[in-house]
């Protein structure tokens, strides 16, 4: 079995609190600020805590149609969040699965850095292109700063 992983780090003027609140409404803020990409994403088991099982249905700007993924863990004392995607066509048929390590972590200065770290955990030795990496790294980059501009817009919730 082989991986292949990316991670992203994003400097934000917000404190990791309110990052991570952000954050943590993923599932909601997405199919509104980038629809292309994530056009529904649902609770299929679960309470939306540890444990829970959500469909994720992509838009038309993805070559994918849906996927589910379980959240694993969400520490709001350390700013993480866990998810392992583990069925769908995203997995491109050589995936057995994908790990989302999210963690916010505070600056002196106030603000925080968004970090993810992504794997993808091969059935064989076979790996996403380089080129789907890249696409797939640029387009989570970019769904963070318009999910954080969407909480600038909504300061009565974030």
């Amino acid at each position: 079995m082989s991986t292949a992983s990316f991670q992203i780090e994003i400097a934000s003027s917000f404190p990791a609190e309110k990052v991570f609140k952000i954050y943590g409404d993923f599932h909601i803020i997405t199919p509104k600020v980038n629809p292309q990409v994530f056009k529904s994403i649902e609770i299929i088991e679960g309470d939306g805590g540890v444990g829970t099982i959500r469909l994720l249905t992509f838009g038309d700007g993805l070559p994918f149609t849906n996927t589910k993924y379980r959240q694993d863990g969400i520490d709001a004392s350390n700013f993480t969040f866990d998810n392992t995607f583990f069925e769908g066509d995203n997995l491109m048929g050589i995936i057995d699965t994908i790990n989302y390590h999210i963690k916010i972590i505070p600056t002196a200065e106030g603000g925080s850095i968004f970090t993810q770290k992504v794997v993808y955990n091969c059935k064989g030795e076979e790996k996403p292109s380089a080129e789907t990496l890249n696409f797939i790294k640029e387009m989570y980059e970019k769904t963070y700063k318009a999910m954080e501009a969407y909480a600038a817009e909504h300061p009565e919730t974030y």
